[in-house]
């Protein structure tokens, strides 16, 4: 598919709407420059192979996608039940509530596994997840505003 499959027509103008298929790639292409970044970082810091650093972080990285996916639902059913206004944009209290409740049960999935996979203690995963979650952060946000900036370029060839 090209750029013009990200670009919903509506009477000859563009929509800023993203498409199912344009989701979906933009959740691959964050995991794909994670995981090229994360894996040769991770396989230098812990002494491991580039492979198993890799399929670490690729292991690391579903399972982030499907908590994703699987909290979001639950946190926008619970929250659609608990508004009083249907209209009613997120507020700052309840992003961070958000944020820190999704970390907390990536943490409870994440740590187990990089334990078992790398044959460490829990603390030591910990530490190591605590790491991952530093590099996030920031990587969220440079990769989101780049990748934003694209797409805006992209959609304005379009309309021309």
């Amino acid at each position: 598919m090209g750029i013009i499959s990200f670009i919903n027509w509506k009477e000859s103008t563009v929509t800023l709407e993203k498409t199912l298929y344009e989701r979906f790639l933009h959740a691959v292409l964050f995991e794909v420059v994670a995981l090229l970044l994360c894996a040769p970082v991770m396989s230098w810091l812990l002494g491991v192979s580039f492979a198993h650093a890799g399929l670490l972080t690729l292991m690391i990285s579903l399972v982030a996608m499907a908590w994703n996916v699987i909290f979001n639902s639950i946190f926008d059913r619970l929250e659609r039940r608990w508004k009083t206004k249907a209209a009613q944009p997120r507020g700052f209290p309840v992003r961070i509530a958000h944020a820190v409740i999704f970390e907390a049960g990536l943490i409870l999935a994440v740590v187990p596994m990089a334990a078992w996979w790398l044959g460490i203690g829990l603390m030591e995963a910990f530490v190591l997840d605590i790491g991952l979650v530093l590099f996030f952060l920031p990587y969220t946000l440079v990769f989101n505003w780049c990748y934003d900036k694209v797409r805006a370029g992209m959609l304005k060839n379009a309309a021309c």
